[in-house]
């Protein structure tokens, strides 16, 4: 076994169990704030944290995707400059933050927008402060030790964010915990540096690479936003922020398996295509069958678990007030299969320097969420939009199979084969499920 394989297994290993273990947490301090908060909070905080996510994914320049490709990723003048690089993005989203709040504000009606969206805007500044030893760490693909800070510093946020939620039960609780674990993930980013820390820096030569790759990250991840975030800034004008706090529980429950499987896009596939990028792509093609095999018939059987019995742990956890989620999640769940087969091909492209793609498939899976969540909403009510959300995968997989097509990259036998292996799996645990009394997993709405 090559010791490029030996590290993708290991990085595979420690991704999905640090995922594991980091979801285990995040549901269970879930469980605790939705016993502490009200659904219409959860609501209020998931459109700010869209409109956040969107700054930072609006001004992404891809510095860490940058470190990780850029045969000078370790070069100390390479590291700093892109550090500064982040500083400077860091306060210009901050600033943007404030631009637009007085229009977020008068959008939705409710002035807790005013004064929410600047304070959860201050991560950005201290995400920019974070040191590069992150991206170094997956660039190396020392994920153990990535995987273990993430634990510790996401045990430290909850923690906290659980205690101030407890003691002043409101919305702005859920903003200064957010605040907080910025300022937690910076002070540790630094601490993990702490041999050769970062400095202010400027090379030009540096700084031309950075761009030369940023610009098109920089398109791939606005519309990445576009495509992934929208719809809960489309949602929260159609529905009640309480509407929109249980679709968000069902959501996070259902992008389980999307979040594991971009974990291990960027953290393994990724680094692992990166270091091989000189293969012909017949040779390259054929080095990532037998792994890429592995990866989609073990998220089949995870997906197809999932969407049988994702509404009994919804029943069984959260109280009544979240009934509507226990049909939402099977149907945004099945989509997610189309995001599996995305991403463990899209950074295949993005390894050989083609992030256009991307780009292409973002643009399109948005354009079906603009378009079809407002004429689903006019027509079917809550059930159309969750449909259409669900489906809006699907451009994602698509026009992603036109890039590989184009780069003779192509997959189409080992999707189908998936594929056809996930339907059976599915309709054979809710038969069992149906025989065992437990009727289907959307029978709230039937």
């Amino acid at each position: 076994m090559t010791s490029i394989k030996k590290l993708a297994i290991r990085g595979a290993v420690w991704t999905i169990v640090g995922y594991g273990t980091s979801q285990i947490l995040r549901f269970g301090c879930n469980l605790i704030l939705t016993r502490l908060l009200i659904p219409e909070f959860f609501g209020i905080m998931a459109i700010v944290n869209t409109l956040q996510v969107g700054l930072e994914l609006f001004s992404d320049l891809g510095i860490g995707q940058s470190i990780i490709r850029n045969k000078r990723g370790d070069d100390p003048v390479f590291l700093n400059t892109a550090w500064t690089l982040q500083v400077i993005r860091g306060f210009f989203i901050w600033m943007i933050c404030l631009l637009i709040t007085w229009p977020a504000t008068q959008f939705y009606g409710d002035p807790r927008f005013f004064w929410l969206i600047p304070i959860v805007g201050l991560s950005s500044i201290f995400g920019g402060f974070s040191s590069t030893s992150w991206h170094t760490l997956n660039r190396r693909m020392e994920l153990d030790k990535a995987t273990l800070f993430e634990l510790a510093v996401q045990v430290l946020s909850l923690s906290l964010l659980i205690f101030l939620a407890w003691l002043y039960p409101s919305v702005l609780a859920l903003a200064v915990g957010a605040v907080s674990s910025s300022i937690l993930r910076m002070v540790g980013t630094h601490w993990l540096n702490i041999k050769s820390p970062n400095r202010f820096a400027w090379d030009q030569e540096s700084l031309g690479e950075l761009i030369s790759f940023g610009k098109w990250m920089f398109l791939a991840t606005a519309l990445m936003f576009l495509a992934e975030q929208v719809d809960r800034l489309i949602l929260g004008k159609l529905l009640s922020f309480q509407m929109l706090g249980v679709y968000t529980i069902a959501y996070t429950l259902a992008n389980l398996p999307r979040e594991v499987i971009k974990h291990l896009s960027y953290r393994v596939i990724f680094p692992t295509v990166s270091s091989q990028i000189e293969l012909p792509p017949a040779s390259l093609r054929d080095k990532i069958l037998p792994q890429r095999r592995l990866i989609l018939f073990g998220f089949a059987v995870f997906l197809a678990v999932l969407v049988s019995i994702g509404d009994l742990i919804i029943s069984t956890l959260y109280d009544q007030r979240y009934t509507q989620a226990t049909w939402m999640m099977p149907i945004l769940c099945s989509g997610v299969w189309f995001s599996i087969l995305f991403y463990t091909t899209s950074p295949i492209l993005l390894a050989i320097d083609k992030p256009i793609y991307a780009a292409q498939s973002n643009l399109f899976r948005f354009l079906m969420i603009a378009l079809g969540l407002p004429i689903a909403f006019t027509l079917t009510g809550t059930l159309g939009v969750i449909i259409v959300i669900a489906l809006s995968d699907l451009p994602l997989y698509v026009v992603n199979l036109y890039g590989l097509w184009r780069e003779k990259l192509l997959f189409v036998a080992q999707d189908m084969q998936a594929t056809l292996f996930f339907i059976g799996i599915l309709a054979s645990l809710i038969l069992i499920r149906n025989f065992l009394g437990f009727g289907l997993p959307i029978s709230a709405i039937l």
